[in-house]
């Protein structure tokens, strides 16, 4: 399958925009689509396979999705890939009834982030000892309409810690890597370590192997 020319990133994130540009910079135009996307519940992998399909059939074109997850070892991996997915009721009392009724439509950070916020999101381990986490970042491009879509995964391990830093984009303040959360980082700091930039390392590299 050769490379696209172009790639069309499904998301309404700005932030998630600018990092995923700054590192694909110099290897593949990148566009930016906001659609709307019904996505199935399942593994990682499961979901952002079918929402790149579905992308692809949304605007007949080479999609590029991003399904990200945030693992806890002391919760069996969970929230996993249910991190910004609808939270029960004892969690969305933590958020106000603005905030529910009208969240932000730009807001990386969904229902069950919204309601705990990366101020308390560390209260989630409090129980226990064990504050590792993975932060697993996957990547699905999709050349097409009916097309297979193919796979890129990044793994970074760290620790789920009080806030620290800006918390302006997701739970970057929240995770710690080798002693610094990820909003403590500089941008290229971070995106050399991070599981969105190993992610996009493995799609780089097969970008450069499948052109045209």
């Amino acid at each position: 399958m050769p490379a696209p020319q172009h790639l069309n990133f499904i998301t309404g994130n700005k932030n998630k925009l600018a990092e995923v540009q700054a590192i694909l910079d110099g290897v593949i135009e990148l566009r930016s689509e906001n659609v709307d996307l019904v996505e199935i519940q399942g593994t990682v992998e499961e979901v952002t396979f079918d929402k790149a399909r579905r992308a692809a059939e949304a605007i007949n074109g080479p999609v590029l999705v991003e399904d990200t997850c945030l693992c806890f070892k002391a919760m069996n991996d969970l929230p996993g890939p249910y991190m910004y997915t609808l939270p029960s009721l004892s969690l969305r009392l933590h958020a106000s009834n603005e905030q529910l009724t009208n969240p932000s439509p730009t807001s990386n950070s969904k229902w069950f982030h919204l309601a705990l916020g990366p101020q308390n999101l560390h209260k989630l381990l409090s129980g226990f000892d064990d504050k590792s986490a993975q932060a697993v970042c996957t990547f699905g491009y999709c050349a097409g309409s009916g097309q297979e879509p193919i796979l890129f995964q990044g793994r970074t391990d760290g620790k789920l810690v009080e806030s620290r830093g800006p918390t302006n984009f997701g739970w970057d303040s929240c995770f710690e890597y080798e002693g610094k959360t990820y909003a403590e980082m500089e941008k290229r700091e971070k995106n050399e370590v991070s599981h969105r930039g190993k992610a996009l390392e493995k799609l780089k590299a097969w970008l450069a192997a499948n052109k045209a």
